[in-house]
């Protein structure tokens, strides 16, 4: 009987170790394309100040926020608290060490965040993101904006998914269009209705809008943006088509375009469309924005996400520093492969190869021939305990994908048979 109850606390994930095999093996492809496209990685601290944390944060981020109890004040007495995205250290890393960065910054961040929200399917308090942002000093070219992009689709093929989109779209479409309709005052709750357009009937989206009173000619012209998705060109057309001379549009419709171009240069095997449902809710997205989908596992949601941000730091520096970025984020998208299936833990072995020695006499040998299948890369265990062979080849087949077991023979020969554990067939070593 257990005197304590062990099991995590709701929203954590624990894994068993097959499962973290696989989870590792992802996140350390996923890190690989990062760094193939030239990312730097970085660490910053889980904690950080509070006042930091919460700078650049709004809504119920507060509220949602790991608070650090200390059984004895910091030294500099300052509030902290666990950090909830990268995003914001970040921006605070940069500005700490921008003399010694070189820019534009192309940096990447792999780890845990903490976020206090009520624990749900896909929601949970700690979790993994896999993040790529690129940093401009005064400025940076749109064409980033597809550097990003690109480089998260490579990241995502080492996911098991049959299928992906990637949809992008500009926030400045939006906004400008809403210029020229004097509706530019109701932007943050049209912005906000078009993000949950999705996720509700048309009829109700409709509704909302008229809510506002923005009067039935903008509704359908609002409506009429909101529809317009496909291929590069195709919707290049249909946006100048609208009619729409507001500078801000137009600016979108000319970055629109060329991200687009670029991506199809950069990627050439992945599905990449335009669709301006895609407006991200959180409000300091100025231009770019994206997002991916598996189309055939809709109730993923976003495999990823970003966009681009005209000022990173602007709560900690004068210095302009706009940037893009996205994100996977990897324990939520984790738990949805489980879920259906596409991850197979039963056939995933953490171990590559277990030496079984028959008794004491042949443990030099076994771990003569351990240090050079490792050499090589391989994981192997030497099995040690006096259990009976039987019980022994029973442990290598819950634990590895190879065995070989190692007696006198196999010890003064310095050869062995390397087992299959899953097929049977044997290969001398």
């Amino acid at each position: 009987m257990k005197k304590f109850n062990t099991s995590p606390i709701s929203g954590m994930q624990e894994l068993i170790p097959a499962m973290q095999t696989e989870f590792n093996r992802l996140k350390s492809g996923i890190a690989m394309a990062f760094t193939q496209h030239g990312f730097q990685s970085i660490e910053t601290p889980t904690i950080d100040r509070t006042e930091i944390l919460l700078a650049k944060a709004g809504g119920d981020t507060e509220k949602q926020i790991y608070k650090v109890v200390k059984t004895a004040e910091a030294a500099d007495g300052a509030d902290q608290a666990l950090r909830f995205d990268h995003t914001v250290p970040l921006a605070r890393y940069t500005v700490e060490h921008m003399n010694d960065l070189t820019f534009p910054f192309k940096v990447t961040q792999i780890g845990r965040n903490f976020r206090g929200e009520r624990a749900q399917k896909g929601r949970f308090r700690e979790f993994y993101q896999c993040d790529v942002d690129v940093i401009g000093w005064n400025k940076l070219p749109v064409a980033y904006d597809a550097e990003v992009i690109a480089t998260l689709v490579d990241a995502i093929k080492v996911l098991p998914l049959p299928r992906f989109i990637v949809r992008v779209s500009n926030r400045k479409l939006l906004n400008g269009l809403l210029q020229a309709l004097n509706l530019n005052h109701l932007a943050t709750e049209i912005f906000g209705i078009v993000d949950h357009a999705e996720k509700v009937p048309p009829e109700k989206t409709v509704a909302a809008l008229e809510e506002l009173g923005l009067g039935s000619e903008n509704v359908v012209k609002i409506t009429t943006f909101m529809q317009i998705q496909g291929a590069r060109k195709e919707v290049i057309t249909r946006l100048k088509s609208l009619g729409c001379t507001d500078k801000i549009f137009s600016e979108g419709v000319d970055e629109l375009e060329e991200v687009l171009a670029l991506v199809q240069d950069l990627v050439t095997d992945a599905e990449v469309i335009a669709d301006m449902l895609i407006v991200r809710g959180l409000d300091y997205y100025t231009g770019t924005v994206f997002e991916t989908i598996a189309p055939d596992y809709r109730e993923f949601g976003s495999i990823c996400s970003g966009g681009r941000y005209e000022n990173l730091a602007s709560n900690y520096t004068d210095q302009s520093l706009p940037g893009v970025g996205g994100s996977i984020g990897l324990t939520r998208l984790f738990a949805a492969l489980i879920e259906n299936g596409l991850v197979q833990t039963n056939k995933i072995k953490p171990v590559d190869v277990c030496l079984i020695p028959i008794t004491g006499n042949e443990y030099a040998a076994c771990a003569k021939f351990a240090e050079s299948l490792r050499s090589e890369g391989k994981a192997v265990d030497l099995v040690l305990t006096d259990k009976k062979l039987g019980d022994k080849l029973k442990y290598a087949g819950r634990v590895a994908k190879f065995a070989a077991v190692i007696g006198e023979t196999e010890a003064k020969s310095g050869h062995y048979k390397l087992r299959n554990l899953e097929t049977g067939e044997e290969t001398e070593n």
